[in-house]
């Protein structure tokens, strides 16, 4: 059995199942990623009650796009490649 053989999976969100075939090596990742829309959508609905699952699905998926859009800039290699720059410039110099 390879990392990449098909599974079925089945995922669920709420009282709605999703089946699912991924690769064996990505289950942990769809299982986490079931967990993480669950506790997203309790959160919202427990927050704001009475306010549908239209808008507790839409508040979810901007809090997830948010999230992801702030890794995508935190793991901008740039500045840390700079801080380190001046860093070994630094230690560089010191050694002189």
């Amino acid at each position: 059995m390879a990392l990449n053989d098909p599974l079925s999976i089945t995922l669920k969100f709420g009282s709605r199942t999703l089946p699912m075939v991924v690769e064996r090596s990505d289950e942990f990742i769809y299982r986490e990623a079931e967990k993480l829309i669950n506790s997203r959508f309790s959160y919202y609905a427990s927050k704001y009650p009475n306010q549908g699952n239209e808008m507790y699905l839409l508040m979810m998926a901007l809090d997830i796009a948010v999230r992801l859009k702030r890794m995508e800039t935190d793991a901008d290699p740039e500045p840390m490649e700079k801080a380190l720059s001046t860093l070994i410039t630094e230690v560089e110099q010191s050694l002189l």
